[in-house]
């Protein structure tokens, strides 16, 4: 039998964009120091997000983290494209970053290759990069 309610669902609440306040993570002691809000919570967000290799830890979704360790002994020619592909497959899942763009490559040092980029967040651009053994 259908439902002769004009209600549907999701007109009984209002959905809320959450705010981005969270813990300070201070990468170079490991230690969380204070809390950070704004940008600089959608910079950590970034860091975190590539720093987490996707599939290893059950805690988090499936969605999130990127994949890196299948890059190790491949080409430049094949991670670079590759690399592009996955850190902005890895940021979209964040409803908060819109668009990630403008990437660089430097090769220059032998089974290294530095990535830079900008994530176009709600909040803001980041600059960010990341580097990555291949």
């Amino acid at each position: 039998m259908i439902p002769k309610s004009a209600n549907l669902p999701g007109q009984d609440f209002v959905i809320e964009e959450q705010p981005t306040y969270t813990y300070k993570m201070d990468p170079e002691s490991g230690l969380i120091r204070g809390y950070v809000d704004g940008i600089e919570a959608m910079e950590q967000a970034v860091y975190k997000i590539l720093s987490t290799e996707r599939y290893r830890y059950l805690i988090y979704s499936w969605n999130y983290g990127i994949e890196l360790e299948d890059l190790f002994g491949q080409p430049v020619s094949y991670a670079c494209p590759e690399l592009e592909r996955r850190i902005r497959e890895a940021l979209i899942w964040d409803g908060r970053i819109e668009e990630v763009g403008d990437f660089k490559f430097d090769t220059s040092v032998k089974g290294i290759v530095h990535v830079y980029f900008t994530a176009h967040t709600i909040l803001g651009d980041i600059k960010a990069d990341k580097e990555v053994r291949i």
